[in-house]
């Protein structure tokens, strides 16, 4: 029987900048595969907004990448995961992998004091999806979560590291140390927060594991793609490789090089149609 393919590429959808932190872990475990990131820094952050324009902006953004004839859909935004992902599988005509529950699985696995925190937008902890998915993970798992505005729109200048990062970061992390020292795991609820990695380790100490979302969610892409049988048929050299942005090029340039250098495909400007204003929930 013939191995079956497909050489169509991974759709990859962020607010902004934050996804890429997906995107390179999906393209060192799948260096075959093709991929193409959108992210909607024109409109991010997605953390404060709404839950009804949350779910209009990532429909948007999903519909975008499925008129590009992607063959997976890559929710790279836990807002947009937490918000939207079940209407996005309803609409769309292939399968569709959010970033939340691989995240969670991660942290289930990490802790051995089964005390959890979970750093997120505002968006992320009110809808309560990390708390759901940790506790379906491991029903033990005690979860404190943290709302972090200052977060997102930091990343999205290019501050990831410094006096200023470090301060914001200690005003976040600090009393959530202070108020469970049995706590063992850090999960970043938010995939722009790995970008902080580097001070956000340092704060918390190395008797606290901090996990985020990017290596399970290439695993569960990996694992899928298998059983759909939609490898891409290339080699890495076949792969090719696109990178789009609603917001100002420049910009996103400058913090999607800290992560691809010379790797990073040139990145296109583009526009998202608009649907109708959703019903509110």
């Amino acid at each position: 029987m013939p191995q079956r393919s497909d050489d169509r590429p991974i759709g990859v959808f962020d607010s902004g900048v934050g996804g890429l932190t997906v995107l390179a872990e999906l393209r060192r475990r799948l260096p075959a595969e093709p991929t193409l990131y959108l992210g909607d820094n024109g409109r991010a952050p997605y953390g404060p907004r709404p839950a009804d324009e949350v779910r209009r902006f990532t429909l948007e953004a999903a519909d975008w990448l499925l008129a590009q004839d992607v063959k997976l859909l890559v929710i790279a935004c836990n807002t947009a995961t937490a918000r939207a992902l079940d209407e996005v599988r309803e609409r769309s005509s292939v399968p569709v992998v959010g970033v939340i529950r691989p995240g969670a699985v991660a942290a289930a696995a990490a802790t051995r004091t089964g005390n959890v925190a979970v750093i997120a937008t505002a968006g992320t902890v009110e809808s309560g999806a990390y708390h759901d998915a940790l506790v379906e993970a491991a029903p033990s798992t005690t979860v404190a979560q943290q709302a972090c505005p200052e977060l997102v729109p930091m990343v999205e200048d290019g501050i990831l590291d410094g006096r200023r990062a470090e301060t914001v970061l200690r005003a976040y992390l600090e009393p959530m140390l202070a108020a469970d020292p049995g706590m063992d795991t850090l999960l970043l609820g938010c995939t722009h927060y790995p970008l902080l990695r580097a001070p956000i380790e340092r704060i918390v100490g190395d008797g606290v594991a901090v996990v985020d979302s990017a290596f399970t969610t290439a695993l569960a892409v990996e694992d899928l793609l298998d059983a759909l049988g939609a490898r891409a048929a290339g080699g890495a050299d076949d792969a090719v490789h696109r990178v789009a942005t609603t917001g100002d090029v420049d910009a996103f340039v400058s913090v999607a090089e800290r992560l691809f250098g010379e790797q990073l495909p040139a990145v296109e400007a583009v526009e998202i149609e608009p649907i109708a204003p959703l019903p509110l929930d």
